[in-house]
């Protein structure tokens, strides 16, 4: 199925959700340990609450959502973060605890490793180029 011709192209990426347990141990984690900045906290009512977080620099956004049945935490989130030096950052992660992979090295592609939020949900840093 196409898209329509009035317009309704995508046009970006805003919001990528990852499910936690705890928002506020999650933006601790996310905040304090990856250096992300808080860019949006704000009560919806019931006890909900919508907190995003994003690279100082960075455009898109993590939304730090409370886990459900329909969306349980320890998941791979797909979602991949970048750093100007992977080993650095691998290195600083596991000394402050973080359960991280080792960095991953193939000819063409750029040093990664995979690491776990407090939740146990999967994301990777990407080595920027």
């Amino acid at each position: 199925m196409a898209i329509s011709k009035r317009g309704g192209k995508i046009t970006g990426l805003r919001t990528v959700g990852i499910p936690v347990t705890d928002q506020d141990k999650a933006l601790d984690f996310y905040t304090g340990t990856l250096g992300l900045e808080k860019r949006l906290d704000v009560t919806m009512g019931g006890g909900r609450r919508w907190i995003e977080v994003a690279p100082p620099s960075g455009e898109a956004t993590i939304a730090l959502v409370a886990a459900s049945a329909k969306a349980p935490a320890a998941v791979e989130t797909g979602v991949r973060l970048t750093s100007a030096d992977a080993d650095a950052t691998h290195d600083d992660l596991v000394a402050g605890g973080v359960d991280a992979d080792d960095v991953l090295r193939w000819p063409g592609v750029p040093p990664m490793f995979a690491f776990r939020d407090p939740d146990g949900n999967g994301l990777e840093i990407v080595q920027q180029s």
